[in-house]
């Protein structure tokens, strides 16, 4: 999977406030920076609707400060998704995921843009989604085009 460029500087993050905005007015889900408190149960999901690789790069994300993950809770606190930026390299987008029963939602473009804005706010003017699964998503969601010959990327330096 290759790797994918974001120009935060062309983002619309007024126009993606007011999604957020109107998710969190239709259905209750709110979108919050992790808080120390909760690291182990947001790992604890990840680990059990994603796997391991991404807890780990997760686990990584908590220790940045701030804390680069971002989490989707229903209303009654039960996480719905997350996703990070910072983790396995600086200005990188991800991991990413969404509980299977909620996508389809804008709760995965939601966190996106949170992470995105994020990476904004703290000066940086490009993002990397690396190793994008849905190309033709990001494509769409924030105008990410792909990197050439970024396969395997970072992740090279994985065992």
């Amino acid at each position: 999977m290759p790797d994918m460029l974001v120009r935060l500087w062309k983002l619309d993050y007024n126009g993606f406030r007011k999604k957020q905005e109107e998710i969190t007015g239709i259905t209750g889900i709110r979108f919050d920076r992790v808080l120390s408190p909760n690291f182990k149960k947001v790992e604890n999901f990840i680990l059990k609707e994603f796997g391991e690789g991404w807890a780990s790069e997760t686990t990584a994300a908590f220790y940045k400060d701030p804390v680069s993950c971002f989490v989707a809770v229903d209303t009654e606190n039960e996480l719905l998704g997350f996703a990070c930026y910072n983790a396995t390299g600086k200005g990188f987008f991800g991991p990413t995921g969404v509980k299977k029963k909620m996508r389809g939602q804008g709760i995965g473009s939601v966190l996106l843009w949170r992470c995105l804005e994020a990476l904004w706010e703290q000066d940086y003017a490009y993002a990397i989604i690396g190793g994008a699964g849905p190309v033709d998503y990001y494509a769409k969601a924030v105008g990410a085009t792909v990197i050439e010959d970024s396969s395997p990327g970072i992740y090279c330096r994985g065992i």
